[in-house]
């Protein structure tokens, strides 16, 4: 099998998604593509539900992969020809690779925002919440969702609390957590200022829309991993940060997440490390304006 690195002329990436316009993953990419020396070209396209089909029969030769943000995490699974075991735990993929095969061109699916997530979190160290099976909370009920609810369970935690604006959606997160053998619990978003102080909590709600929630820090050790970055801080984050607990940015995930992308891309593995990984990583998080390390 060839390599996924010497196909030469698979040169073109991009994300896409709806809205797009705000994205920061060509930024992040391409600072990425500059330290390895690689030729890519990486820009964004709005694609609206529906419509990845077409866009996808229309591409050339020259892509290499794609991006998925929302509405299209869900939507790609029956385009892809394979995909990663986490893609089929989770049916949800935000990446896919072309490659070559013969005479076809296939198209290889993973998820790489459940690292995205679980990278920052551990990297933070210390998290007396999450040890010995503790409680996770998980604002929003979405493919980002359920990529929160594997994170959380490889981090320790054996019970999750979604609070969801509509909880009948949240459907794929209980088939899910039954399969991964995780205590789920379901709640209204209304529901959560009776929740009491939190020691992990994963915003996956759009930009703005956890602000005002009674989100309350358990202690120094807390961490509300909002996914939002823009506008950022959210206030949300700012809340919980003043009331001395740890926030993690969006973009955290976003540079953690891209890193995976980019090992797939060139390697079809999202598990194997970059040439000079931490210089990649170095230069990704400066592009977006973010300490050297994360928690820095």
């Amino acid at each position: 099998m060839t390599h996924p690195w010497h196909e030469p002329d698979r040169t073109a990436l991009a994300v896409l998604g709806s809205p797009i316009a705000h994205s920061l993953s060509p930024t992040l990419h391409l600072a990425a593509y500059v330290v390895l020396g690689v030729p890519f070209t990486y820009g964004r396209h709005e694609v609206a539900s529906g419509g990845l089909d077409a866009f996808v029969a229309g591409l050339g030769p020259e892509q290499r992969g794609l991006s998925l943000t929302m509405p299209l995490k869900r939507e790609v699974l029956p385009l892809l020809d394979r995909t990663t075991p986490l893609v089929d735990e989770l049916g949800v993929a935000n990446t896919v690779a072309f490659r070559t095969s013969g005479d076809r061109v296939l198209l290889h699916g993973a998820n790489t925002d459940v690292e995205g997530l679980v990278r920052p979190v551990a990297a933070l160290g210390h998290l007396p919440g999450l040890r010995h099976g503790g409680t996770a909370t998980i604002l929003g009920s979405g493919a980002t969702a359920a990529s929160a609810l594997t994170a959380s369970l490889r981090l320790g935690a054996s019970v999750v609390r979604v609070f969801a604006r509509d909880p009948a959606r949240a459907g794929n997160l209980v088939t899910l957590a039954t399969r991964l053998g995780v205590t789920l619990e379901v709640h209204p978003l209304a529901d959560l200022a009776a929740a009491g102080p939190l020691g992990f909590v994963v915003s996956t709600l759009p930009g703005g829309a956890a602000d005002g929630l009674p989100l309350v820090p358990s202690g120094p050790d807390a961490v509300l991993f909002d996914v939002a970055y823009e506008p950022w801080p959210t206030a949300a984050s700012r809340a919980w940060s003043d009331a001395g607990g740890r926030v993690l940015n969006g973009l955290d995930m976003l540079t953690e997440q891209a890193i995976g992308q980019i090992r797939f891309f060139l390697t079809g593995d999202e598990d194997e490390l970059l040439p000079d990984e931490a210089a990649v990583r170095r230069a990704m998080r400066r592009a977006v304006r973010l300490p050297d390390t994360i928690g820095g």
